[in-house]
């Protein structure tokens, strides 16, 4: 197999015994049959079942699967980015494990990037969930959509494609795979949208429930902090402290208002409005001086680890010198404009 396959499919998993053989055989199957080469990396995020052992089995005779496995369960997020950091393909497609994605929808997707786009997501229109499930998902993407002014029909779906060079630099952390588009549009990626097939999980637990909701809330109030003021920190306290002392001088002249028609006019100024007033100074005060450390932190430390916060216990098909868990630093391919990816027959597994 050469060095440089054309496209590198990860698949984070975790606890998916009763399916794992079954998806990564047809995920074999699937991109054996599409025209360019391709390796497999599979993460294991920590699974406390079979399935390490089983990937372990799998790629023991199939050289195009390459298996990570985390010491212990990190997430969903921390187990994409080692994907994306070990991937050597032009082209990195992200499936699920649970066989719910189709595999086939691959081709078409990286076809679509060759059309000059530096991610492609998949829209799961005739989605294979329960009604409410479906309905929250919805709502959810019109939200992140609103806030980020990043509009997808379905932020959750995992089937997407990117240019290697737009996700490998990527530091995600928390929940916030999903908005992995949004990250590559602060790069300047432009990205489009296709209808994927969806299937129903057969076999399993899925991994999603609703306590999910208010993480993703969290980490969208990050995002769209970060959209703004990622370099710019100060700026974000600053508003802050603008509006706390624009509410500090509307209590003091509120209370001036109040003492020139009192009777008593020192006892009308010193009452409930001046004691707001200071304490919104102070926090403005509190605000600034924050906003400061966030500066100095930002430009002394940015990204003094690439981003990397997870323990790889060990890993399989992995060359003694493979920088599939070391952090890479940012790369000025992003400067560079995005070129079509290379077409080459399937390759065969000797």
């Amino acid at each position: 197999m050469r060095n440089s396959p054309d496209i590198s499919v990860v698949v984070p998993a975790f606890n998916e015994e009763e399916l794992i053989e079954r998806s990564i055989m047809r995920f074999l199957d699937s991109l054996s049959a599409q025209r360019r080469s391709f390796e497999l990396i599979v993460v294991n995020d920590g699974s406390r079942d079979r399935t390490g052992a089983l990937l372990d089995r799998l790629a023991a005779d199939e050289p195009r699967l390459r298996v990570i496995h985390f010491a212990r369960n990190f997430g969903q997020t921390a187990a994409m980015m080692a994907g994306f950091l070990a991937a050597r393909g032009e082209a990195v497609v992200a499936l699920d494990a649970d066989g719910q994605n189709e595999p086939d929808e691959v081709e078409k997707l990286v076809d679509r990037l060759d059309d000059g786009f530096d991610v492609v997501s998949g829209w799961r229109r005739d989605r294979k969930d329960s009604w409410l499930r479906t309905r929250v998902s919805r709502v959810a993407n019109w939200i992140i959509g609103k806030i980020t002014g990043v509009k997808l029909h379905d932020y959750g779906c995992t089937l997407k494609a990117y240019r290697a060079h737009v996700v490998r630099d990527a530091r995600l952390f928390g929940e916030m795979h999903r908005f992995i588009p949004v990250f590559t549009t602060m790069h300047g990626a432009r990205i489009d949208e296709m209808v994927v097939r969806h299937h129903p999980r057969t076999a399993g637990q899925s991994k999603y429930g609703y306590g999910r909701v208010m993480r993703v809330a969290l980490d969208m109030a990050l995002v769209r902090m970060l959209q703004r003021y990622s370099t710019k920190p100060l700026h974000f306290f600053g508003k802050i402290t603008q509006y706390a002392w624009l509410g500090t001088l509307a209590c003091f002249g509120f209370a001036g208002l109040q003492a020139i028609y009192s009777a008593d006019p020192w006892k009308a100024f010193w009452g409930k409005a001046p004691l707001v007033g200071v304490i919104l100074f102070v926090l403005g005060f509190i605000a600034i001086m924050s906003g400061l450390v966030a500066e100095l932190v930002m430009r002394a430390g940015y990204e003094p680890v690439g981003g990397q916060y997870w323990e790889v216990a060990r890993a399989t098909n992995f060359d003694a010198n493979a920088e599939a868990t070391q952090p890479r630093t940012a790369s000025i391919e992003r400067l560079v404009p995005s070129a079509p990816l290379r077409e080459r027959s399937p390759t065969s597994i000797s």
